[in-house]
């Protein structure tokens, strides 16, 4: 069984920085790419950025390119999203998940969220 867990959610003024991390455990992971998602508040859930298991594609939401970077540490099998310049509109619950391969649309796994909020 895989578990994710995200971390490093909370409250920022807008213009800080967090990095939200996602921790994977359990079997070996090298089919999936790692996504990570947002929904606000009576929003839909977006996509936000994602990256491929070996590191070499990344991809970002247009709305944050230029503030957020993912990265992954696959000897930690851990994938950070790196946010600066935060923005009111930034404010969701971020979520990630594992997805086969690259741009599949399939999502087996999802980690329980973390409160982002950006206030002004």
């Amino acid at each position: 069984q895989v578990q994710l867990v995200e971390s490093g959610g909370g409250l920022v003024q807008a213009g800080g920085s967090l990095r939200l991390s996602c921790a994977a455990s359990g079997r070996t992971l090298s089919s999936y790419s790692t996504v990570w998602f947002r929904q606000a508040p009576g929003k839909e859930r977006e996509f936000v950025a994602a990256i491929t298991w070996s590191g070499d594609r990344t991809d970002l939401v247009d709305s944050v390119k230029g503030r957020f970077t993912i990265s992954r540490d696959n000897a930690k099998n851990t994938v950070y999203l790196q946010m600066n310049n935060l923005k009111p509109e930034d404010t969701a619950v971020y979520y990630c998940s594992l997805e086969q391969g690259v741009g599949s649309g399939l999502f087996d796994y999802w980690g329980q969220g973390t409160q982002v909020t950006v206030f002004s």
